[in-house]
């Protein structure tokens, strides 16, 4: 009961990973850089990469039948801790009511230049 998540509506990976699985009930994604799906790249500043990062996330959730509601636990990776509030912010406006657990670390850096990768498990009852 392992599946391979897949969509057009987030990018593709960009490197030897899949977008996400499906085992059983419970889905994982990969880290979702703020790309810009229609542009073809990383959105400019750090909230536009956040939502772009939280919508890629949302179709690869849609892709296997989920959405931000089913979120158990989420990884949120940020280049600078100083927009920890503006990061917050956007990833809030995802969600009514429970929040899922969360983690939230600065990194050294991360690929294309990004400047927020966000990875989450959910699990669809």
């Amino acid at each position: 009961m392992k599946q391979v998540i897949h969509t057009d509506k987030a990018p593709k990976a960009i490197g030897p990973y899949v977008q996400g699985w499906k085992v059983g009930n419970m889905i994982y994604t990969s880290g979702q850089l703020g790309i810009d799906v229609e542009k073809g790249g990383l959105a400019d500043t750090v909230v536009e990469q956040a939502h772009c990062s939280m919508k890629n996330v949302g179709e690869i959730l849609r892709a296997a039948g989920a959405d931000y509601a089913d979120i158990i636990k989420s990884t949120i990776f940020v280049k600078d801790l100083a927009d920890f509030k503006a990061v917050n912010e956007v990833y809030a406006s995802y969600f009514q009511g429970d929040f899922p657990a969360r983690s939230c670390v600065q990194v050294a850096a991360l690929p294309m230049g990004g400047l927020v990768e966000i990875e989450v498990v959910a699990i669809k009852e």
